[in-house]
């Protein structure tokens, strides 16, 4: 196998067949989370396993992208044109589709990491497979369990390949598995390029001879897998709001998909965009009262002039809006003596001072007399002007030259002729992989090459955490704040984001213990988690702050910031005494009098104890009091950054889950609802809709009872009347 390492061919099954031939029939392949995975090798991989019994075929990977299919009749007529126009060409795993229908073979066994929440719930092989890892041990844990291939997507610019979407297990699977192989042991790596796939740089650029294989041809350029923006409610931008009150100009931000990440980037905008709107939007809120000492402290309210960095493992479509809103343009370098400055205002992106040279030369990150090394790294930074050479003994600038030796003061004086004005290389965000809609990938494949150098990638072991050129992480990820979401929060502050009480895993915990474990180890770091307070409706409802919890994700000796929409709790380092009554504060009100009681009976708090006025009136109801009318002059939207769905698939998609929630609470009142649209005409109001879902004209009685339904639905959730 080492004589085809960089190999490249357009023949999959070729590929195959050479990696059956050298591994034999036990084959345990990992493969990146995402995006990222190489489509057409592992469906030629598990076409070959599903025709051999004798092959055993192990996959292991995390968060599988499939289109989406609904369960339902009413599901799938809302879906189906959504998903021929959102998707079209998108091609599902052949695996997926016959794991989802029972068929897997026996010989194959799948094993995810990470899934989509909630997809695994009632999946007993997903959860008997589940392998509960860190995201910065993935790498360790699929070497562990005998990985023996490792294939990922790629890009190519023509010249050079890059890891594209998934740095993320990339840059520590390529070497360790190198040295595997120097020590006897059979395993392969496989790169497989879509040229629809960004070019991504940072430590992304990967030589063709790290790889045995790299299927490249146009058959391997599908369209890429694009995630439509979730819908942000009313109590999701609250939490943003909140969120955004803690980030402090000049820091660093690292935030995940989805609605609450798009929430947090919209507050952002707006604090940055509608100053004005948000400080009157916060005083309202009676953030600026009640957390008024915290938010000076951690974060702000003003408009961004020095703007973020972005360390985020997942590089979102949520950093490419603040980025085109000019929030996300703080730049770090990877130079440890350039930080320093930077950081102590003596040096920015925009500004060389005169006497730059004498302060690196102060610090002892030049020689007195400079080398190649120097030199390169002045010039590479912008210090030095990129048209003077170095030749070993002087400088040249055209006919000028200039002494090497900068111990004369004279030299060192004349030497401030050539230097730069602007520093260069510098980085917006390092991510470890990225993912979003459409307009997201289109952007980065629009960027010029130079500007699209600005978004970094790495792996998750960089990214995660500051083992390795630690003082350099701690220097770039200033005022770090590590934004992540839970499930559930305990009233002694602990975190339960990927497991229920029966055991059954909900996603996995990816990378968030990392980041818990980081905000903590920086001086400056916080962990900010956000808990959406109550969960389900009507009868069902439930507060998602409860005295206690059998499962946790982060464990109570971490608390930090939890967020809810009811406002903040700072609890690291209080006693339970004080941590019970914050997390008390920012519950639903309709939960805090049980809360209070379950602390009392446990005698965690004083019996006397009552809860501040102030914090009485936590109700959805007041959020939208206060929001609404922001909403109505335009702020708030249910898509602030825009969305792929057409208006009337939006408003479909909200009846049905109300209605969901309505036969759940109030099944006679549905069923009244069917009786009388029974003999009721279709209102006119309606029939966009009946189109979209093909219901117009009803062929059968089962159609006739379907039309009728999103009619109530539509009802119900005040579309028509």
């Amino acid at each position: 196998m080492n004589s085809n390492m960089g190999v490249v061919t357009d023949d999959v099954a070729l590929c195959v067949d050479k990696v059956i031939e050298y591994l034999g029939n036990d084959i345990r392949a990992s493969f990146p989370l995402g995006l990222g995975k190489p489509m057409l090798f592992m469906n030629e991989l598990y076409r070959r396993a599903k025709e051999n019994p004798e092959i055993r075929l192990l996959i292991m990977t995390a968060l599988t992208l499939e289109v989406p299919k609904g369960k339902s009749d009413l599901e799938k007529r809302v879906l189906n044109p959504i998903v021929n126009r959102i998707f079209n060409g998108v091609r599902d795993f052949d695996f997926m589709i016959d794991y989802r229908n029972g068929k897997l073979p026996a010989n194959v066994t799948f094993s995810e990491m990470y899934s989509k929440a909630g997809s695994i719930l009632n999946d007993p092989d997903a959860q008997m497979n589940h392998v509960s890892s860190n995201y910065s041990h993935a790498v360790r844990d699929g070497v562990g369990n005998g990985a023996n291939i490792f294939g990922q997507m790629l890009a190519s610019n023509g010249e050079l390949y890059s890891m594209g979407c998934n740095t993320d297990l990339g840059v520590e699977a390529i070497p360790i598995y190198q040295q595997r192989r120097k020590n006897g042991e059979k395993c392969v790596t496989i790169g497989e390029v879509n040229s629809n796939l960004p070019f991504m740089y940072g430590d992304a650029i990967v030589d063709r001879a790290e790889y045995d294989f790299i299927l490249q041809g146009e058959q391997y350029d599908l369209p890429l897998f694009g995630a439509p923006k979730d819908a942000i409610t009313l109590p999701d931008h609250m939490i943003g709001i909140n969120v955004s009150t803690l980030l402090k100009d000049g820091g660093t931000i690292q935030v995940g998909i989805g609605a609450l990440g798009d929430a947090i980037v919209s507050g952002l905008i707006m604090r940055n965009e509608h100053n004005d709107i948000y400080r009157e939007v916060a005083e309202k809120a009676g953030l600026t009262t009640r957390y008024g000492e915290l938010i000076n402290k951690l974060g702000g309210t003003n408009r961004f002039k020095q703007g973020l960095y972005g360390s985020s493992e997942m590089f979102v479509d949520a950093f490419m809006q603040m980025y085109k809103s000019g929030i996300l343009k703080r730049k770090v370098f990877h130079s440890i003596p350039l930080m320093k400055l930077i950081n102590n205002g003596e040096l920015s992106e925009d500004h060389i001072p005169e006497d730059i040279i004498d302060k690196l030369l102060e610090m002892k990150a030049i020689h007195s007399k400079l080398n190649q090394d120097d030199f390169s790294f002045l010039q590479k930074s912008g210090i030095l002007k990129d048209d003077v050479t170095f030749n070993g003994t002087e400088i040249k600038d055209g006919d000028e030259t200039y002494s090497i030796d900068l111990g004369d003061p004279s030299d060192l004086i004349k030497i401030r002729e050539i230097t730069g004005k602007k520093l260069k290389g510098g980085e917006v965000i390092c991510g470890a992989f990225y993912f979003g809609p459409q307009s997201f990938y289109k952007a980065l494949n629009d960027m010029p090459e130079e500007e699209r150098m600005q978004f970094g990638m790495s792996g998750v072991n960089k990214v995660n955490q500051l083992y390795g050129d630690e003082e350099l992480r701690r220097l770039q990820r200033k005022d770090g704040r590590f934004i992540n979401t839970g499930m559930t929060a305990s009233l002694f502050g602990s975190i339960a984001s990927d497991q229920l009480p029966d055991g059954r895993v909900v996603s996995g915990i990816g990378g968030q213990y990392d980041f818990a474990a980081m905000a903590h180890a920086l001086e400056d770091g916080r962990l900010i988690m956000m808990i959406k307070s109550v969960k389900g409706s009507g009868k069902n409802l439930k507060s998602n702050i409860v005295f206690n919890y059998p499962q946790c994700s982060i464990p109570r000796h971490l608390r930090d910031i939890v967020v809810t929409e009811y406002g903040i709790a700072d609890i690291r380092g209080k006693s339970d005494r004080e941590i019970i009554a914050a997390m008390i504060n920012i519950a639903d009100s309709r939960f805090q009098k049980q809360l209070l009681e379950q602390a009392k009976k446990a005698k965690k708090i004083p019996a006397d104890y009552k809860i501040p006025q102030e914090y009485r009136s936590n109700t959805p109801d007041k959020i939208a009091e206060l929001l609404k009318p922001y909403q109505d002059k335009g702020y708030f939207k249910v898509f602030p950054f825009g969305t792929d769905f057409k208006p009337e698939e939006v408003m479909l998609a909200s009846s049905l889950k109300a209605m969901k929630n309505l036969a759940a609470d109030k099944p006679l009142k549905l069923l009244k609802g069917l009786l009388l649209e029974s003999i009721k005409p279709v209102p006119e109001s309606a029939r966009i809709f009946l189109r979209h879902m093909e219901l117009e004209n009803p062929a059968s009685l089962k159609e006739r009872i379907s039309r009728n339904m999103v009619i109530v639905a539509l009802r119900n959730n005040k579309v028509i009347k």
